[in-house]
């Protein structure tokens, strides 16, 4: 056990003591690797094991949350009651008893990052450097980023909460790079999961993942400027949903919601898109990269659906929050570490699969833009505002995919083009990301099946069709 349960129970009472109406412990232990290879040489390796302590306290709504490093009982305990100075509550609580310790049994890594050694990690960096860099003349660079980590967590409330958790992650970033004639591209894909290393011993092959890299890098080199305008936009499965994670999804979490700054705040039970639009955050996927056992708050994670056929039915709600709310908590808690208080944040985040095929998306619209692959963006959380790059694209003639184009952004706002999706493909599946809040950077899915958007702001350099 990562500390005695005696200490924590002690933590907690101390905590408590004066008049404070909860607490929580929460204890992570942490091995992580990441290794930076260049052109086929190691170029960094990193390697880190770190343990800590974090302690939040809270009398109505408001809270306070320190950490330490240190595991002497004695400094442990005297956080707890630093902290618990800074409230002066009328009722003195008596904290349940810690019950038996419940351990998460899911999610489970066959093999463990810590039994791969740095040499075999390097072979499969290689591999996937080779297959992009050997792919076509035009490629230049190649840049493969290896990262993994084991943590164990341990939680701990006023509530007689007690669990302990291992979440597994582990996940391969490929970029390269083609240049022709002073102009250069990128193309890259990032494969990743919360099983060990038997996803890319076993489950994936990592060679033609670069080699999809290396072939998206050299289509946006030959492609031309992508035309501006307003137009129907088919945007593709996978980090194709990275659109309603960030533009939408944020704007379902209680940190905008609780404070009234989310363009869905008093929604629920109304229509906010499409009819054929379902949402879904699923913490509880098989080994999904953002699944656990137990949220950061030690409840169990959940299958929310969020809108189903269009109506808001629940936002993600972590258990402080849920005091400002008139919503219970839904295990959406999530900290990058524990130098972060939790706060409601998404897991693994999707559209669900409609009826329509991909090819019935693409022959029903005369033209358009196809994003077969979306990059970064920027989105304002209050407003859902959002600006996203394209980072592979095709304009679509007469129901054909033709030609490539590059350049690409969408330009719009989250709320309204929920209500603009007018066909939902049949293809669902998802791709990794971080997602990154105020309770720190965290490994989050997105994805969807294919979707069009009636009609959406693209930006490009060449003029309007």
């Amino acid at each position: 056990m990562l500390l005695e349960k005696a200490l924590i129970e002690r933590m907690i009472e101390t905590a408590l003591q004066t008049g404070a109406d909860f607490a929580e412990v929460y204890v992570e232990d942490r091995a992580s690797e990441m290794i930076s290879q260049i052109g086929g040489r190691v170029e960094k390796v990193n390697s880190s094991k770190l343990f800590g302590v974090g302690v939040r306290i809270a009398l109505g709504l408001q809270s306070v949350y320190g950490y330490t490093n240190s595991k002497n009982p004695e400094e442990l305990v005297k956080l707890a009651s630093d902290l618990s100075k800074s409230f002066q509550g009328n009722t003195i609580l008596k904290p349940i008893p810690l019950g038996q310790l419940e351990v998460g049994t899911r999610h489970v890594a066959r093999i463990n990052p810590r039994d791969v050694s740095q040499p075999k990690k390097v072979e499969l960096m290689k591999k996937a450097y080779e297959a992009a860099k050997n792919y076509d003349p035009v490629i230049q660079q190649v840049a493969v980023n290896l990262s993994d980590w084991v943590q164990d967590v341990l939680i701990a409330n006023s509530e007689g909460r007690f669990v302990s958790d291992t979440r597994v992650r582990i996940r391969m970033y490929i970029n390269a790079i083609a240049g022709k004639d002073g102009m250069m591209q990128t193309g890259g894909e990032g494969p990743g999961t919360g099983k060990g290393y038997e996803y890319f011993f076993e489950d994936i092959d990592i060679e033609e993942l670069a080699k999809d890299a290396a072939r998206c890098a050299k289509t946006m080199l030959f492609a031309e400027d992508c035309p501006s305008g307003v137009m129907p936009v088919i945007i593709d499965n996978k980090f194709g949903g990275v659109i309603f994670h960030e533009a939408c999804g944020h704007s379902l979490e209680a940190t905008s919601v609780a404070k009234n700054a989310s363009v869905f705040c008093g929604k629920m039970g109304t229509q906010v898109a499409s009819s054929i639009v379902t949402a879904i955050d699923d913490g509880t996927i098989e080994n999904g990269w953002g699944s656990a056992n137990f949220d950061d708050e030690g409840y169990p994670q959940q299958r929310r659906v969020l809108i189903e056929n269009g109506v808001l039915k629940s936002y993600m709600v972590d258990k402080l929050n849920a005091r400002r709310m008139d919503h219970q908590p839904t295990g959406s808690s999530r900290r990058e570490s524990y130098r972060f208080a939790p706060t409601s944040r998404m897991s693994n985040t999707f559209i669900d699969n409609g009826t329509s095929t991909f090819e019935e998306i693409i022959a029903a619209t005369p033209y358009g833009l196809y994003a077969a692959k979306m990059g970064g963006g920027s989105v304002n959380p209050g407003s859902g505002d959002f600006n996203f790059s394209v980072s592979e694209g095709y304009i679509i003639r007469d129901g054909v995919i033709a030609e490539p184009v590059r350049g690409a952004s969408l330009v719009g706002n989250g709320a309204e083009i929920l209500h603009k999706i007018d066909m939902v493909g049949n293809n669902l599946d998802r791709a990794r990301g971080m997602c990154g809040s105020q309770s720190g950077s965290i490994p989050a899915d997105v994805g969807q099946p294919t979707i069009r958007v009636a009609s959406i702001t693209v930006g490009g350099k060449k003029g309007a069709k």
